[in-house]
């Protein structure tokens, strides 16, 4: 029971974990919330901004209109006269809201609006070199709302004046506070609107992925023939749906491959097996007897086979699995093709013809002897009368050429002779000894070290070229 528990939540999903739609949402929701905060903030204070502008364009107008009235006064005017303007002149650029003060060089009060009347100054002189003085205050008139003042020296023909001009900021406030429950209603609305438009457009664009996902998920080891289905749209999404069907078709080709393989392999080892047995029940039903000569060879023939061809699997094995590697040397690779050609000649009554010159190369000379060795095997087992050898240094390679006078190799098997278990002679390769691995081991060796082997043109017979990385000497 205790397995079984440990099994299902192992594959259950882990709680807690955030889906990309959720999180994209999420993500699109939060900046969108900083931007409206932001956007408010300065939306606020660029409303509060335009509406200060606003009354201090509107207190400079007074300024400017109380400025005009002064300049118009005659320099004669008597000082009862010059009273009653000066009072009437406030009076007239009063405005709601707005209060107008004049003062004398002295800082006395010269003329006032009503709304003020009997206060004291609501400033100091100002010397008509400094232009408009700006503040914000309160007034005894109202002191619960801010004013904005401004004060400008004159030098009107009856005399010096300060002109105190100051317009309530109640407006700014009104307007500024009108907004608030606006942004506070619509914030929230449109923060929550984003939050669900874009997890819907989210998912939306995940139901490609989702039926990928499905799709893959259903496809077991038995049916690597199915392919997920690419949406119309040329997008990241098709691009992966791409991608998929690419990697499930090499993993089909890849389990074909291996089947292949293994069903080769069982076939190749049934007949050494089937001897070996026979033999063996022969020895069990006749303890006594002796193996004849011919049965004994027969029987060494065979294990040899059997482990020439098991060699061979665990050779290409271990190349599939992580490469072919060993310690890299110095191999000379006319060492090697010398002792073959004298291995041919001592063992068969074929003529070999050879060319070899010096030639250095970097790799496993037991791996390159063993290529070499299989190439001129090859050539042995298909040649009527001669083989041919040769090696020489080219501009920036090692070329090794082995050839024969057999049969050849037609054009349209060229490719496929260095495949596993293939031969173009089925019962001929088997007879003298061939397990079909030999080229196969060879294109994996050449491969591992930087190579490539070829079948090439030949007035007779087949030849196969093999070039190397050179080393010089």
């Amino acid at each position: 029971m205790s397995h079984g528990a440990a099994t299902s939540s192992s594959s259950a999903p882990k709680r807690g974990v955030i889906g990309v739609r959720a999180r994209a949402a999420l993500a699109a929701t939060v900046i969108v919330a900083v931007a409206l905060a932001l956007g408010s903030a300065a939306l606020v204070l660029l409303l509060q901004r335009s509406l200060s502008m606003s009354v201090e364009a509107s207190v400079q107008d007074r300024v400017e209109e109380v400025v005009a009235a002064l300049e118009a006064m005659p320099a004669a005017t008597d000082s009862d006269a010059l009273t009653r303007s000066l009072g009437s002149i406030a009076q007239t650029a009063s405005r709601q809201g707005t209060v107008v003060q004049i003062l004398a060089a002295d800082g006395d009060v010269a003329g006032q609006s009503a709304e003020i009347e009997g206060e004291a100054a609501l400033g100091r002189p100002v010397d008509p070199l400094d232009g408009i003085v700006w503040a914000d205050a309160r007034l005894p008139v109202d002191e619960e709302d801010a004013y904005r003042v401004a004060r400008a020296g004159f030098a009107a023909p009856t005399g010096i004046y300060t002109v105190i001009v100051a317009q309530s900021l109640e407006s700014v406030g009104e307007s500024t506070a009108a907004v608030l429950p606006l942004l506070g209603i619509g914030y929230p609305i449109l923060v929550l609107v984003v939050a669900a438009s874009t997890y819907w457009l989210v998912g939306r664009s995940l139901r490609p992925v989702e039926a990928i996902r499905a799709t893959v998920a259903a496809i077991g080891g038995r049916q690597l023939t199915e392919r997920v289905p690419v949406p119309a749209a040329k997008d990241e999404i098709a691009r992966l749906a791409s991608t998929m069907n690419e990697m499930l078709a090499r993993l089909e080709s890849a389990q074909l491959s291996q089947r292949r393989f293994v069903a080769d392999a069982s076939h190749e080892l049934r007949s050494p097996i089937a001897t070996i047995k026979a033999m063996g029940e022969t020895v069990v039903a006749h303890p006594d007897g002796a193996l004849s000569a011919t049965a004994a060879h027969a029987f060494v023939e065979e294990a040899s086979r059997m482990e020439r061809l098991v060699n061979g699997l665990l050779l290409l094995a271990r190349a599939d699995e992580r490469g072919l590697s060993g310690e890299r040397h110095d191999v000379d690779l006319d060492d090697l093709l010398a002792a073959e050609r004298d291995r041919v000649r001592s063992t068969t009554s074929l003529t070999v013809e050879s060319r070899i010159e010096a030639v250095r190369v970097s790799g496993s000379r037991s791996q390159l002897a063993q290529a070499i060795r299989n190439l001129v095997d090859n050539a042995v087992r298909h040649a009527h009368r001669s083989v041919a050898l040769s090696v020489r240094a080219g501009d920036d390679a090692a070329i090794v050429e082995i050839g024969d006078d057999g049969e050849g190799i037609p054009a349209a098997d060229r490719e496929r002779v260095f495949d596993r278990f293939v031969r173009l002679d089925e019962s001929r390769a088997r007879d003298e000894g061939g397990t079909g691995l030999g080229l196969a081991i060879v294109t994996e060796i050449v491969r591992a070290h930087g190579g490539s082997v070829e079948v090439v043109d030949s007035r007779s017979g087949a030849q196969l070229r093999v070039t190397l990385p050179r080393r010089p000497a």
